[in-house]
């Protein structure tokens, strides 16, 4: 059944999900929003980071779950287990908070993945979307469908004026031109917006 959703989701709208639907990306967006910090537009390893999150797919979504199992055959789903702050955020911490006879077993594993949680926050004020990037095995998934998926953008190349605002203002640091569709565009937007020739458009096709 998850597969199948992904799969439905991912062929109707690629990454769109990321950027209108995930609260986890709307946490980061308000923190990178936070003034007077000296944000982090891109760094030496920053593209090679960008295939970690497919080696977690790989690693932590898929193999592990499917050859450590326990005696009934069940995996474990260790990305949320191990790596996910989002899940502590939304739903660990208000769960332990609401709950006085879970606080007093917290132990290793929920300090873990506080720390986890806490080094996002931290990084998410510096750097736009760092889990989103380096991370989210489900972005990783939708991020395959990009190029074939239903919704996808347009470049009218006879109305683009190359000015390199498109490019600018993509806060995934990718160029709508030259990468339309490309892996790591979440669809927010920005750049067709800031097109004054009006050359960027989006919507569905199955052309």
């Amino acid at each position: 059944y998850l597969l199948g959703f992904f799969l439905l989701v991912g062929t109707l709208f690629g990454r769109l999900v990321c950027g209108f639907l995930c609260p986890f990306g709307l946490i980061q967006e308000l923190l990178y929003k936070i003034p007077f910090v000296k944000k982090i537009k891109t760094f030496r390893l920053d593209r090679p980071l960008r295939w970690l999150k497919y080696i977690i797919l790989a690693v932590f979504v898929i193999l592990l779950p499917l050859f450590i199992v326990d005696a009934a055959g069940t995996g474990s789903p260790w990305f949320c287990k191990w790596i996910c702050p989002a899940g502590t955020l939304e739903g660990g911490i208000p769960l332990i908070s609401a709950s006085p006879a879970l606080q007093g077993v917290i132990g290793f594993l929920f300090h873990w993945k506080l720390a986890i949680l806490l080094i996002t926050v931290l990084l998410s004020i510096l750097i736009y979307r760092p889990f989103c990037k380096y991370i989210c095995p489900l972005g990783a998934i939708y991020a395959l469908f990009n190029k074939v998926s239903v919704y996808r953008y347009h470049v009218d190349r006879e109305k683009c004026t190359s000015c390199g605002k498109c490019e600018k203002v993509c806060p995934m640091q990718i160029s709508p031109v030259r990468e339309t569709n490309h892996l790591e565009c979440i669809r927010c937007g920005g750049c067709k917006e800031i097109c004054s020739s009006g050359a960027i458009t989006s919507g569905f096709s199955l052309g």
